[in-house]
């Protein structure tokens, strides 16, 4: 079986004081039995995110990344400086980039490629929008966007299908929506990195994760854990989230 994965994508919110106080209260509270926990912070809060959570086992990742490691880029910064810092994770594609900050199938790709380059390992998010969904073309966008998983290392990998509709809007896609999107990525990452990639690589839900509906959604067969927003911010929420994820059976 496949260990959860619960990612925290914080956005632009917290402070120095805030992201200190909830780390150290997850790092006393989150085991090393249960889930994987990434906490994503803004970048400005790296520094101390990673000082907080070193020797705990919960790691630090960052929103994004560029994928030059160094260069004229204004407002960028690059995969080594991230894991110079002791990052080890990345959000890459994630459709709020997508959305308001021209990020394409292509440069997503080159990110991803740039993370792993560094070593760092890559949360690739991708998902349809309403009128796509709709539309009935759910299946031919999570096949565009997969496609950019050709060339990565599935080992430094987990994918996150975020159904752009339900992100931010309280709406969440039904346990059925997702274990079906779920399925077909897993069929996806099958022909694109091998059968193994399908059986080890996770694929995380995004959109609109609480803990309300988190334990229906991380039930069901091929959701191997989520990417939480809002509900992330709240250490007492993103705990309870945590400790909805099914235990693995011993010896797993």
């Amino acid at each position: 079986m496949r260990r959860k994965l619960i990612a925290a994508n914080w956005k632009m919110y917290s402070s120095c004081t805030r992201a200190q106080d909830f780390l150290e209260a997850l790092t006393l509270r989150a085991g090393s039995g249960g889930p994987e926990v990434v906490v994503c912070p803004p970048y400005t809060l790296l520094p101390v995110a990673t000082m907080v959570a070193a020797g705990s086992p919960v790691a630090i990742g960052a929103q994004n990344c560029h994928w030059a490691e160094e260069g004229a880029f204004t407002g960028e910064v690059a995969a080594p400086m991230l894991a110079e810092l002791g990052v080890r994770w990345v959000i890459v594609g994630h459709s709020e980039r997508r959305r308001l900050f021209a990020e394409s199938d292509e440069t997503a790709a080159r990110r991803a490629a740039a993370a792993q380059r560094a070593g760092l390992a890559v949360i690739f998010c991708l998902g349809e929008t309403l009128e796509e969904r709709e539309q009935g073309q759910t299946f031919g966008v999570l096949e565009r966007q997969s496609q950019a998983l050709a060339n990565l290392d599935p080992q430094l990998l987990a994918v996150a299908y975020e159904p752009v509709w339900a992100i931010g809007t309280g709406r969440t896609a039904t346990p059925q929506q997702a274990q079906e999107a779920h399925a077909f990525l897993r069929r996806r990452l099958g022909e694109l990195l091998g059968g193994r990639a399908a059986d080890t690589v996770r694929i995380l839900y995004g959109g609109s994760v609480n803990p309300g509906n988190a334990a229906v959604l991380l039930a069901e067969k091929d959701v191997d854990g989520a990417l939480v927003g809002g509900a992330s911010l709240d250490v007492g929420s993103f705990l309870d989230i945590i400790r909805s994820a099914p235990e693995l059976p011993a010896g797993a």
